[in-house]
Formats: C-alpha cells, sequence, structure tokens
C-alpha cells in the first residue's frame, strides 16, 4: 500500500435535489446537506459536527477506562464576512461537559479531562489542527463528454 492511499480519506457527494445533496463514506455512511430549508445538515453545521466530534472522540480515546455519565459537547462560531467580504466563521468554540462516577477510576479520569481537551487541540484533532493552521483547498472540475 503506497503511503499516499495509506493517508487518503475521502467522500463522495451527490446531488439529489435542488440545493441538496447526499455525502456518502466508503463505509457506507450517509448524510444529507441541504442551505438549511429542512431537517438537512449545512456545510457550516458540518463543519461545527466535526469539529465537536473530533475532539470528543480524542478526548473519550484518552479517558476510557471509565464510562462517563455525561458527555456533551456543543460547538459554536459565528458567520461572518471579511473584509473583502468573503464568508468565515470566526469566534469557534467547542464546549465539553464531561463527567464521571465519582468513584476512584472516576476521578483520575475526571482529572484527565483538562490534559486530554489540551493533547485533542495541540496535537490529536485533525479537524482543528487543519482549520487553524493555512491549509490551501484547491477546487477542480471534470470535464465530461456528456452533452
Amino acid at each position: 500500500m503506497s503511503d499516499e492511499s495509506s493517508t487518503l480519506r475521502s467522500v463522495h457527494l451527490v446531488r439529489t435535489g435542488a440545493m441538496e445533496y447526499r455525502a456518502e463514506n466508503g463505509r457506507g455512511g450517509v448524510i444529507s446537506i441541504g442551505e438549511g430549508q429542512n431537517t438537512d445538515f449545512t456545510p457550516v453545521e458540518l463543519l461545527l459536527v466535526a469539529l465537536g466530534g473530533c475532539t470528543g472522540l480524542t478526548v473519550e480515546a484518552l479517558t476510557k477506562r471509565a464510562e462517563p455519565r455525561r458527555f456533551d459537547i456543543a460547538v459554536e462560531g459565528h458567520k461572518v464576512k471579511d473584509p473583502s467580504g468573503a464568508n468565515l466563521l470566526e469566534k469557534l468554540l467547542v464546549t465539553l461537559d464531561i463527567a464521571f462516577d465519582n468513584d476512584e477510576i472516576g476521578q483520575k479520569m475526571a482529572e484527565r479531562v483538562t490534559d486530554a481537551m489540551e493533547k485533542s487541540h495541540q496535537k490529536l484533532c485533525t479537524v482543528s489542527r487543519t482549520v487553524e493552521l493555512p491549509s490551501p483547498v484547491r477546487v477542480v472540475q471534470v470535464r465530461s463528454s456528456e452533452a
């Protein structure tokens, strides 16, 4: 297996209607995407989901010796225009609400949460690291021979 194929992550989107798409991963997972006219997730909401999900999964992996009683994540950001008029999100905030049992192992895991959050944010969460660091995005068009 080449190094590039082992690092590649991809999804495929198919248009299902006006301003509606279905995103699929290679494992059969499906998410509906739209512009917010119904219950479909918007692309911005999916970015927020990715930030919260990556943080949550990473923190959970680092505190997995005890099952949490509560593990809730809220993610928010403000959609604004920069000086050039381009859209972007700012003031991104991921808030974790985690509680463990008050036994010895639960207390140990509760004490690890702050460190796990820092490790997630500074090193382990691919999504937040990518959002924070400049990462060029190329958009290309496939030329089809269909009329």
